[in-house]
């Protein structure tokens, strides 16, 4: 991974050098800083001949006239009292990209002619969004990876309360971590990223604090896990669970559970996919990948309650041993299923993974993460996770929470005539029910594993990998999902 830039808080008082960034709100009215700066009036000529009206992401550059500082940017942060978590983000990448070249960077955190300050979160957002917009994947290049500098960026964020700012940035310096762990995961080739090695990154978290446990083959087929274990059977690479524990709250506190669809390469198994595009089945980890970043995120920013999170990690590969179509598994549960197709395997991995979590942890609410099928891309697209859930309170908190963070969930139908679909007639159920309503028929299926329990299901299949990119991620691995829920934690559960 390219090598990130030095991020620090600090009062606001000018540097002796760098690069100078000042921020603009829509009416364009250059800040007291600005202003005082610019004696000859050659920033605030730039501005007038470039129309320059502080529409958001819109930028004035300027090589500073008075031989001290390298440049002078003007940023346009837009109408100010409007924007959100994710715009200042955005903000934020547009600061990393403006200034790649420039060793020392100082962002001005007042606006308008009084100077007032920016409020400190939305400060410590845009720092947030510079550092997560300078992740470059890039560690397997030879020949056309780019020169590493000679001396590492610094980007101050420069502000009148810096106590405050400090404050709302440790919590969003400890988001972005997690983010980008969750990305590197996506990212990484199968062949390095394996069920062993991905448990071991997973047990990496007890170094902030985090339990971890890791169940294997001789565990899982205790455990009698024959639904997991039936799709990790045609792969030489053995089956991984990891069960992460963070006791941040209260001593007997109910815990909040996270689990995560974990398969590091699927081809579709004997229903073998197309050979177009099966490159990107090694992103069908990413419900894991969030997972393991929300507790990288949660652990690392000391939140104050009690989280679960299980990832279930196999490979689904057509060898001799592969399980079949016709065949029929048994869940830990003890629900038998009949498998009619071998690449619907995400729900097989989560539906022993939730009954684990169910079962021995009693949690207050699960939320699973997968990327589960195509069929929501054919629903959503690309910007929104589809949202399944049989609890109205938990679905409404997920959706205010993707308001905040933008990223987006949309709620999807569940009824008792999906579960028509995958009836079976020689099991209690189909592992797929055809091709109509594909996302609603998977996410009934998961249902079934759930009982009682609270629960939400998130299909990220156009979210997590290739999803589109915008000024804070350039990453084929989005790491979304960790924002997302470390804020319906923030917001609602500590």
């Amino acid at each position: 991974m390219a090598k990130l830039p030095t991020i620090s808080i600090a009062k606001n008082t000018l540097p002796k050098k760098g690069t100078l960034v000042f921020l603009v709100e829509k009416d364009g009215q250059l800040p007291k800083t600005a202003k005082a700066l610019d004696t000859s009036g050659q920033l605030q000529r730039a501005v007038d001949l470039s129309d320059f009206s502080g529409a958001s992401k819109s930028v004035v550059t300027l090589v500073a006239p008075d031989g001290v500082f390298d440049k002078w940017i003007v940023l346009g942060c837009g109408e100010v009292s409007e924007a959100g978590e994710a715009d200042w983000m955005k903000l934020g990448g547009k600061v990393n990209s403006t200034t790649k070249k420039s060793e020392l960077v100082t962002i001005i955190g007042e606006l308008g002619e009084k100077g007032s300050k920016l409020e400190a979160v939305s400060f410590a957002a845009m720092a947030a969004g510079a550092k997560m917009a300078a992740y470059d994947f890039d560690q397997y290049k030879t020949k056309s990876k780019k020169p590493a500098p000679t001396k590492s960026r610094k980007l101050v964020f420069a502000h009148d309360d810096t106590a405050a700012v400090r404050r709302e940035w440790k919590r969003l310096d400890s988001v972005s971590d997690g983010v980008l762990l969750a990305r590197d995961l996506v990212n990484l080739p199968p062949n390095v990223l394996t069920p062993v090695e991905f448990a071991k990154q997973a047990k990496d978290l007890e170094k902030l604090g985090v339990k971890v446990e890791i169940l294997g083959d001789k565990e899982l087929k205790k455990l009698k896990m024959g639904a997991l274990l039936g799709v990790a059977q045609g792969s030489e690479q053995p089956a991984r669970m990891a069960i992460m524990k963070w006791d941040g709250g209260k001593a007997k506190e109910q815990p909040i559970a996270f689990v995560g669809k974990g398969v590091i390469f699927d081809t579709g198994g004997i229903s073998l996919k197309p050979g177009g595009g099966m490159e990107d089945m090694k992103g069908d980890m990413g419900g894991a990948a969030a997972v393991t970043g929300l507790m990288h995120a949660l652990a690392s920013r000391k939140a104050k309650v009690n989280v679960i999170g299980i990832i279930g990690i196999v490979e689904n590969m057509p060898d001799g041993n592969a399980y079949r179509p016709g065949d029929i598994l048994t869940s830990m549960s003890g629900q038998t299923i009949e498998i009619i197709n071998t690449d619907a395997e995400g729900r097989l991995v989560l539906a022993d993974a939730l009954w684990y979590c169910h079962t021995r942890f009693k949690p207050k609410f699960m939320i699973n993460l997968a990327t589960l099928t195509g069929a929501i891309l054919v629903a959503l697209g690309k910007n929104y996770a589809g949202l399944f859930s049989n609890n109205d309170e938990l679905a409404e908190n997920i959706y205010a929470a993707g308001l905040t963070t933008d990223e987006k969930v949309w709620r999807m139908p569940l009824d008792k005539e999906f579960d028509k679909m995958i009836d079976s007639k020689f099991a209690d159920m189909k592992n797929t029910g055809g091709r109509y309503g594909g996302s609603s028929t998977a996410g009934q299926f998961l249902q079934r594993y759930v009982e009682d329990t609270p629960w939400a299901h998130l299909d990220i299949a156009g979210t997590a990998m290739g999803s589109p990119k915008h000024e804070f991620n350039q990453s084929w691995g989005s790491g979304y999902g960790v924002r997302l829920l470390d804020r319906l934690v923030s917001d609602f559960y500590e």
